[in-house]
């Protein structure tokens, strides 16, 4: 053990007495609250839904802990307690080039880590969603989405983890900004295939059948010049009841997606409204905002890798015996977030930013009182709470707490 260590510790013992402390004052909030909807939602939203989005709501929060606790003993169990130095020696005692030996080692270590995960998955799934009645997953279908995506991530992991350890091994100093520009690049073709080639993997998309609300749909996109190859209904149920709208893909690919229970849930007015609200995104820039400080935040990360690849303390401090670049990346991936979850209240303030000005461009687009009605019905049934702690959403929240935002529509 070195200074690094106990600087890991430390971090970790920070964060989960942070996140403790914001959990309870969110549990005790809400539960104050619990038995009294707020007034400007009372006669919208019944008081039994108002107490279930609260328990609910604790019950994820408790859970999120939990999963705090499990990921950080993953961590320790992999540095400190010499699992990472476990499988790095399996994998050495194969007959493997060295590009070979750290790809393996990678995808064993991700393999492993998802393993250790599922528990957790399992019980999200088939006891918190299930208890709340959110659930609609078969184990048959939880166990078909978990070998796709273990597919997925062989198939278009292995060639990016051989191109980044080529490049660590064969670019000299400046091996890091070659990297950031692979996972760039890898990034904006993601989100390019991801609609057209990835997503029909796990769920069935079928054009807008309603003819008169695709009208107003197209006039809409018309109105503000943004073209699509289509809009889409997804088979959300198929899997969960909680509904959500989106816009996905880049260029060509771009469509729009509504998942089969918003349809079903909400008016053509409330449709056109949440979807004023997506498009908003695109026209004030978000995605390209929200792309341009993940690379930001990705090119410090894979520079502030360069230093620490170099540095023996590195290694040693995190139980880790033999240097190598595949060991750097992989301690580094697991140790981040570590450090870096301090950060969250500005990454959280910003996309709120980004949903005030979302929600102030379908204001010119739609009438306010329909996108509020959109709100208050998905908030009624994704049961989100409409009383979080404030010092908690202000931490965690992507998007503004329910009395806020309404108010901010004029409502």
């Amino acid at each position: 053990m070195n200074t690094f260590t106990y600087a890991l510790i430390i971090a970790l013992i920070a964060g989960f007495l942070l996140q403790w402390r914001l959990s309870v004052r969110h549990i005790r909030h809400i539960t104050a609250h619990r038995d009294a909807v707020p007034d400007n939602f009372a006669d919208k939203i019944p008081l039994a839904a108002h107490r279930k989005a609260a328990d609910y709501t604790c019950a994820k929060t408790r859970l999120r802990l939990v999963e705090l606790v499990v990921s950080s003993l993953i961590l320790l169990l992999l540095t400190l307690g010499g699992g990472l130095d476990w499988i790095d020696a399996v994998v050495r005692a194969y007959p493997l080039s060295g590009l070979w030996t750290g790809t393996v080692f990678i995808l064993a270590a991700l393999l492993i880590t998802s393993l250790l995960d599922l528990p957790l998955s399992l019980y999200r799934t088939f006891g918190l969603e299930q208890h709340f009645g959110f659930n609609k997953m078969t184990l048959a279908l939880f166990v078909s989405d978990l070998l796709k995506n273990t597919l997925l991530m062989l198939a278009i992991g292995t060639p990016l983890i051989l191109l980044v350890l080529w490049f660590m091994d064969n670019a000299g100093a400046w091996w890091w900004l070659y990297v950031w520009l692979v996972w760039l690049g890898f990034n904006l073709v993601m989100v390019w295939a991801y609609p057209a080639f990835i997503a029909p993997l796990f769920n069935k998309f079928r054009p807008l059948q309603n003819t008169d609300l695709a009208a107003r749909i197209g006039a809409l996109l018309d109105r503000n010049g943004f073209t699509s190859n289509g809009i889409f209904v997804m088979d959300g149920s198929t899997r969960s009841t909680h509904g959500n709208a989106y816009f996905t893909g880049l260029g060509a690919n771009k469509r729009i997606v509504f998942f089969d229970t918003l349809v079903d849930e909400l008016s053509y007015d409330e449709i056109e409204a949440v979807l004023a609200h997506e498009l908003g995104h695109f026209k004030c820039g978000h995605v390209k905002k929200r792309l341009s400080i993940l690379g930001a935040t990705f090119l410090v990360g894979f520079a502030v890798l360069g230093i620490l690849l170099e540095q023996p303390w590195f290694y040693s401090g995190l139980g880790v015996s033999e240097r190598s670049d595949y060991m750097a990346l992989t301690l580094f991936v697991l140790v981040a977030p570590a450090f870096t979850c301090f950060l969250q209240p500005l990454f959280s303030a910003v996309s709120r930013k980004h949903e005030f000005e979302a929600d102030d461009f379908a204001k010119e687009q739609v009438q306010a009182g329909s996108l509020i009605n959109a709100l208050v019905k998905l908030y009624r049934e994704n049961a989100n709470t409409l009383t979080p702690d404030p010092m908690y959403s202000a931490f965690h929240d992507s998007h503004p707490p329910a009395p806020i935002r309404v108010a901010h529509l004029g409502g």
